[in-house]
């Protein structure tokens, strides 16, 4: 299952290399429920593989939007048994490249593109 998030990057890790198959990159967003709140939460994530490099085009301080998966394993040694949850990011971008991009599109019509392609009909022979 997915989830969606958004949140203020506060902290990127160094690439780990847990063994030859397997690397993994942690980083930090704070999160509030609430804008106006003064309680944040501080929540790390995971990416892993090839997708350790999607953090490299943010940086602190940025606000950011992402999906992640929740993710779960048993862990036993010793006799002891343990419980370990991951939240694994999968698609990282900014929080302001919606607003900005509808900002864009929504500039009012100059003309002067429906002028050119009409230029480009006219030379038409037929």
């Amino acid at each position: 299952m997915a989830f969606e998030i958004t949140g203020k990057l506060i902290e990127k890790f160094e690439t780990q290399n847990v063994s030859d198959k397997f690397k993994k990159r942690e980083f930090v967003i704070e999160y509030r429920d609430n804008p106006s709140s003064s309680f944040s939460e501080m929540l790390k994530f995971q990416l892993t593989q090839d997708r350790c490099s999607l953090i490299d085009a943010y940086n602190i301080g940025q606000d950011i939007r992402l999906w992640f998966n929740l993710r779960g394993r048993k862990w036993e040694k010793d006799g002891n048994v343990n419980y370990f949850t991951n939240l694994e990011a999968w698609k990282i971008e900014g929080a302001g490249a919606a607003p900005e991009q509808q900002a864009a599109s929504s500039l009012p019509d100059t003309g002067i593109a429906s002028t050119a392609a009409d230029e480009l009909t006219n030379d038409l022979p037929f």
